[in-house]
């Protein structure tokens, strides 16, 4: 079976690629925005929250190692899909959550999983599930931030708790 791809916002795409790049059945991760109304975005105009875009990540995994409903899992407790264009310290709406899928069976499975997870924690979910258009690579300065940059501050107070819990929620699926 070939590889799947998905694309997944759920705040700064910093602390999405760091998760998901210790996945066993993910492939790849790639940082970058979808959803906005410019050609080839920059950083400084996406951050400004007035293209649309989002910053997102591009997931490229293996469906016979990593099933797209753990992969939700995992996104899912990684951010809180219960705030509007909000996680931590990070507003605005490029922070958006959101699911863009890539295959009819993506869009039914993760409207499933909502509606699911809505009902089991009662709670009212905000992740938005939308048909990718296009997706734009960020800059390469952004590409495997967390991994060169482990000593910055924003990684120590940002992106380092969020791997820490999702190593001790879901440490099976770690490579």
């Amino acid at each position: 079976m070939k590889n799947k791809t998905i694309i997944l916002g759920g705040g700064c795409f910093w602390c999405t690629e760091a998760v998901f790049q210790m996945i066993k059945g993910v492939e790849s991760v790639a940082p970058g925005y979808a959803g906005g109304e410019i050609d080839n975005p920059t950083y400084q105009q996406v951050s400004s929250g007035q293209t649309g875009h989002i910053e997102v990540v591009k997931i490229e995994y293996n469906p016979e190692i990593l099933e797209l409903k753990d992969l939700f899992e995992i996104f899912f407790a990684m951010h809180d899909p219960t705030s509007m264009d909000k996680q931590g310290h990070d507003a605005g709406p490029q922070y958006h959550s959101i699911i863009f899928w890539t295959e009819d069976d993506q869009r039914q499975q993760a409207e499933n999983f909502i509606e699911a997870k809505q009902l089991k924690d009662e709670i009212k979910i905000v992740t938005e599930v939308r048909r990718l258009i296009k997706f734009y690579p960020a800059e390469d300065y952004h590409q495997n931030y967390y991994k060169n940059n482990t000593t910055k501050p924003y990684c120590i107070l940002n992106i380092a708790p969020k791997i820490r819990k999702v190593e001790a929620q879901f440490g099976d699926s770690l490579e």
